[in-house]
């Protein structure tokens, strides 16, 4: 039943909670992703970007729990713990190497995690919007976290491009330049 409510005002909000329980389950789920992936590149000129992106995913994660409180929406932890498991399943996947981490388990983890930071941003945007409605969510909050979420996704299009051209050949060159093309 969706609530009808004048113009402008929030509607929808069991929707909203469904909509905000699957972007932070995706948070979990990222979270435990840029920390496998660290620990693969400890000691690598990815190593402190990585930290850094995981420090920002756990910061994003709390204000998208914070959003939701003052919301008054309800965390669900089984999307939570789905996500969790979910991603330590992905471990099992095929890549060419059955006793060994393939090469290409790099580029599909810098290709996965730079997708989810674009689904991410779209998150924050669609609280961006409510928040111009609903004077509980933290605007400047939510313009930080767009910019930031622009900001890692430029380094990991550049990174997973360097990660493409090291399997795969060739010159990978700067993000923006390969979006001219």
């Amino acid at each position: 039943m969706s609530q009808s409510s004048a113009a402008g005002a929030l509607r929808n909000p069991e929707l909203l909670g469904i909509y905000c329980n699957d972007h932070l389950a995706a948070a979990t789920g990222g979270i435990e992703l840029v920390s496998r992936m660290l620990g693969v590149h400890r000691g690598t000129p990815y190593e402190a970007r990585l930290e850094q992106l995981l420090d920002e995913l756990r910061e994003e994660r709390a204000g998208v729990r914070s959003s939701m409180a003052a919301l008054g929406l309800p965390v669900r932890q089984y999307k939570q713990v789905g996500s969790w498991v979910g991603e330590k399943l992905s471990r099992l996947k095929l890549n060419g190497h059955v006793l060994s981490r393939s090469p290409l388990s790099d580029l599909v983890e810098f290709e996965f995690i730079a997708t989810a930071v674009l689904a991410k941003r779209a998150g924050f945007e669609t609280l961006r919007e409510i928040a111009a409605v609903d004077g509980r969510l933290d605007a400047a909050l939510l313009d930080r976290l767009i910019a930031q979420a622009d900001k890692q996704h430029e380094w990991l299009a550049d990174a997973r491009r360097e990660v493409a051209g090291r399997i795969f050949g060739g010159d990978p060159g700067p993000a923006d330049a390969a979006a001219d093309s």
